[in-house]
């Protein structure tokens, strides 16, 4: 009678092990609802951000003011999963790249404006020339720097495009800490095309459409002479395929 007590407790304590124990995924409906009141909450004030074009600087402190305990709390869980104890390095000077216009289906847009640190500015410049002088055509800053707080409001922002999921969210945005978006070391630029092509499931394109452009071709072929390499490219085991996003890191792989 004892040993099977034994078992069983030991069965119970297995159970509660593989439980309590298993990686965090897909949210609850409380998580769910907790994400929908966060999301809604900053949308009464980054759209103003976006428009004074700061939003790429946003704190952990603004991105937290306003919410409650329980959202706050579960901000906290997010950045739990995989923290990073990098940081970009504040005294490296960013350049603002602002008035960047592209023709999508005829109609001339405007794309929020853009920070790059000054050396990856310089390089990504010096890329372009090139790559005018070759094609008659050049490719745009789409996403540049994000701070590691407007990272976080970028994965949770997509994640209910991604079913609630953060293992399948994590396969298109890097959690906050680990972008290089945020990396001063390898900085990454999210390239989009004069015609406004940027593999963007919201415009109904994707990867292939970019992979497309012999503004990518040329990338492909020169890049690397100005510093810049592909960050994930076919067949790499952290993410999907991204043909748009390079990152520079001229004295590394």
């Amino acid at each position: 009678m004892k040993k099977f007590a034994l078992l069983f407790l030991i069965l119970i304590l297995g159970v509660l092990f593989v439980i309590f124990s298993r990686k965090w995924d897909k949210l609850s409906e409380k998580d769910q609802s907790t994400l929908d009141r966060t999301l809604a909450h900053w949308e009464t004030w980054v759209p103003a951000r976006k428009k004074d074009s700061t939003a790429p600087l946003i704190t952990f402190e603004e991105l937290y003011k306003g919410l409650d305990s329980e959202a706050q709390g579960f901000l906290d869980r997010v950045r739990k999963i995989k923290p990073s104890k990098k940081d970009f390095d504040k005294s490296i000077p960013l350049k603002r790249i602002a008035g960047q216009k592209i023709l999508r289906h005829g109609q001339s847009e405007t794309l929020d404006t853009q920070y790059l640190p000054s050396k990856v500015y310089e390089a990504y410049e010096q890329m372009m020339a090139a790559m005018k002088q070759d094609l008659g055509k050049r490719l745009w800053v789409d996403s540049g720097y994000r701070s590691p707080a407007y990272q976080l409001y970028t994965f949770l922002y997509y994640m209910p495009k991604h079913h609630d999921s953060l293992s399948e969210t994590r396969k298109w945005v890097a959690l906050p800490g680990h972008s290089e978006h945020g990396d001063s070391n390898r900085q990454a630029i999210d390239f989009i095309s004069e015609g406004g092509i940027n593999g963007d499931s919201d415009f109904e394109q994707t990867a292939e459409d970019f992979e497309r452009l012999r503004e990518y071709k040329w990338l492909k072929q020169n890049a690397q002479k100005f510093g810049f390499k592909l960050s994930f490219p076919r067949g790499n085991w952290t993410t999907t395929f991204e043909p748009w996003h390079w990152r520079y890191s001229p004295s590394k792989s």
